[in-house]
């Protein structure tokens, strides 16, 4: 393999440790109008936007979807 591709493979695998260690899991529930939302993993609660899986420039390591919403911090 190049340099690049295990600089690469290093950087993602230290990315998915530190996400992991930065999540927790919200049990599913039943809303008022009866409709199921299901299970999901999400940061832990903190004073920031910026290391939410939904804002720009992250990507959450369970779905690989990459954010959208622009952080307001």
């Amino acid at each position: 393999m190049t340099t690049i591709k295990l600089l690469i493979i290093a950087l993602s695998s230290a990315f998915f440790v530190s996400s992991a260690n930065a999540s927790e899991h919200v049990h599913g529930y039943t809303k008022r109008d009866g409709t199921y939302v299901q299970g999901y993993q999400r940061t832990n609660p903190n004073n920031t936007q910026g290391d939410n899986w939904s804002s720009k420039g992250n990507v959450n390591p369970y779905t690989g979807k990459w954010g959208t919403k622009q952080p307001k911090d």
